[in-house]
């Protein structure tokens, strides 16, 4: 993988004084890629006092820790998560300091624009954490299944869309709440610099890079790489 340096920005990026901060930390470090059925009661864990939410179908760690208003880095830490693609349906998730169970209302079709959802369909092929080269993934990467279009993973608004040495064409999105998403490797970028689009809107088209096309998709918090399948909802 080519070692990646901060590109001459062209007149398509005008970014007041702190987006460029931002989307220039983000740029040096793209790479180091209704509930039923609740389970109540106080219980104790470590030495911690708090409550068993039961996961149901569609739910995800970013979901369970909005919903009890807990931060994800305790929330995982608490329970020793390693991997969250694997949280299953019926699993046990320990939420600390909580006296009473939560609902989390889930449709299939949700509009809530809160929420994020996968920029495209398709099979995850790298997973944030793991070498790519050299290198760390902060992000994971996405083999389409057909469509070649990416989508909005949440509302935002677009403070990066150009070309990246190394990454081909680049959206990214500020979530106005610490969070930003990243989408990368594309072969065309759709939207322009401060529009404001929508979940689910087109932002990209996929190419395929050396004959291969794969979505490199990052979630950041606070300025930090996260992983993405903390948020997305299980396929």
């Amino acid at each position: 993988m080519v070692e990646y340096q901060l590109p001459k920005l062209t007149t398509r990026v005008r970014f007041p004084s702190l987006a460029l901060f931002f989307v220039t930390c983000f740029l040096i470090s793209l790479f180091g890629c209704a509930s039923t059925g609740r389970v109540s009661g106080s219980k104790r864990i470590e030495g911690k006092q708090g409550i068993y939410h039961k996961v149901e179908k569609g739910e995800t760690l970013w979901r369970i820790a909005q919903a009890y208003q807990i931060g994800m880095d305790e929330l995982i830490g608490s329970n020793e998560i390693k991997d969250a693609a694997r949280i299953e349906k019926d699993q046990l998730i320990f939420i600390p300091g909580a006296v009473e169970v939560k609902e989390i209302v889930f449709h299939q079709d949700d509009p809530d624009e809160e929420e994020f959802a996968w920029p495209i369909k398709g099979k995850v092929v790298g997973y944030y954490g793991k070498p790519q080269g050299k290198m760390i993934t902060k992000g994971i990467l996405i083999e389409p299944r057909e469509e070649m279009l990416v989508a909005a993973s949440r509302k935002g608004k677009v403070v990066f869309a150009d070309y990246l040495a190394g990454y081909r064409y680049t959206v990214i999105l500020d979530h106005r709440d610490g969070y930003y998403t990243v989408y990368s490797q594309n072969d065309k970028v759709l939207v322009d610099l401060d529009d404001l689009v929508f979940k689910g809107d087109p932002i990209a088209e996929l190419g395929r890079a050396g004959g291969i096309n794969r979505l490199y998709f990052e979630i950041r918090r606070n300025g930090l790489a996260d992983n993405p399948l903390y948020y997305l909802p299980k396929l």
